[in-house]
């Protein structure tokens, strides 16, 4: 950073060098080769939060190809999202990681991953295209301010006092999600002073804190094909299938992160609990048959030894436990009433929720700029006509699932 760029004017200024801001000021500048573009970055690298995503394996997109199904997944945000969708979609960013040499493939929920596996090959890509299209880096510089004259945005004013002229400024600075790798909302402040309508910011896809003791004892156990229900009241409030893992301090895993925002919502109503189905294909009937077949061709051994061939083994115990069926009885003489019991517990094993792990474990935060307030043809903030607003600064609610970073690359 030499001392003779303070007095440029930039031709565009991009704040925050995660996905959104690193394909933003690639792209921008891949369009005009005379742009003289400079990305801003408060930490000493960018894309921080981009390298641990999807645990490291980077959860690239969700290869939906039909707009609308995909557009679905974003709620009430769906109606804006049509026009930047049909400009650069799913395809168009498979096709621009292929064209740099990153294939993908696809996996369960239709999420795509780099091939290599690795969040690195995609980083590496976002960094080469920013080095092809010179566009000039600063980083350790947080920003303090935007500064305006009129509907116009004059210049960054850096926390060290030095001030960035733009034509055009991009702000890509995430959302409040992982405040350890940068993301702590500085984009949201800035907006509010200029005027623009912010929704507070909260955690929306995070893990869940159990109270049950037993499920802390099953930490690193990991559950398909679970049906999850949401109770508050004896009323059932959502359901959910898929994936279940079980941690020290309660359960994740992507059906879990998605339930997590209405979790939130209805704690503030009063207690909350999560009720698991193990085996969601068996209705009542065939699963008494399976119980009884089960204890007759195994009818010399003990229940806490033959369950096991039903459930999953790691959940025998604490079904038997809540059954009230002590494991050393043998399958003859386990009673009617304890299969009943039993096969309640197969279907409805019961657990209470302590609370929702905060920001720091959060994968997204939802709340964001007003929607209305963004012309979605272009980006533009309807305020000031040389600013505009990307990735995770929006108010746009998503699941897990390669939703996210796919927001990121369209916008």
């Amino acid at each position: 950073w030499c001392m003779n760029k303070k007095d440029t004017i930039w031709d565009l200024v991009v704040i925050g060098g995660g996905p959104a801001g690193m394909m933003a000021a690639g792209t921008a500048s891949s369009q005009n080769k005379k742009l003289k573009a400079l990305l801003i970055e408060k930490n000493d690298s960018l894309g921080k939060k981009l390298l641990i995503t999807g645990g490291g394996r980077c959860n690239i997109t969700n290869a939906e190809f039909d707009t609308r199904v995909l557009l679905s997944k974003y709620k009430k945000a769906e109606p804006f999202l049509f026009s930047p969708f049909n400009t650069f979609g799913v395809k168009d960013s498979l096709d621009f990681f292929l064209s740099k040499g990153l294939d993908t493939k696809v996996e369960n929920e239709k999420r795509a991953f780099p091939i290599t596996e690795r969040a690195q090959s995609v980083w590496d890509v976002l960094v080469e295209n920013l080095k092809e299209n010179k566009v000039e880096i600063l980083s350790n510089s947080p920003v303090k301010k935007l500064e305006k004259e009129g509907g116009q945005i004059t210049q960054a004013v850096l926390e060290n006092g030095e001030k960035i002229k733009a034509k055009k400024f991009i702000i890509a600075t995430g959302g409040t999600s992982r405040p350890e790798t940068g993301s702590t909302g500085d984009g949201f402040k800035w907006l509010k002073d200029l005027g623009h309508k912010v929704l507070d910011s909260d955690a929306s896809l995070v893990p869940i804190s159990i109270k049950d003791s037993w499920v802390k004892k099953l930490s690193g156990v990991t559950l398909s094909d679970i049906k999850l229900s949401l109770f508050q009241d004896g009323e059932k409030q959502r359901v959910e299938k898929g994936k279940i893992l079980f941690t020290h301090f309660g359960i994740s895993g992507p059906t879990v992160l998605n339930m997590s925002k209405d979790v939130g919502e209805l704690l503030k109503y009063g207690e909350v609990f999560i009720e698991l189905d193990l085996l969601p294909k068996e209705n009542y009937g065939t699963l008494n048959e399976k119980l009884q077949g089960l204890f007759k061709t195994e009818n010399k051994k003990m229940i806490k030894n033959s369950l096991g061939t039903l459930i999953p083994t790691s959940l025998v115990e604490v079904t038997l436990e809540k059954a009230g069926v002590p494991g050393e009885t043998f399958n003859n003489s386990v009673t009617r009433e304890g299969r009943i019991s039993l096969v309640q517990n197969i279907k409805h094993l019961k657990m209470q929720v302590l609370g929702l792990l905060g920001k720091d474990k959060a994968i997204v935060s939802s709340g964001g700029v007003d929607l209305s307030e963004v012309d979605f043809k272009t980006m533009r903030s309807r305020l000031f006509d040389n600013l505009y607003i990307v990735g995770d600064v929006l108010n746009v609610d998503r699941p897990s699932g390669g939703y996210s970073l796919q927001l990121c690359w369209t916008t």
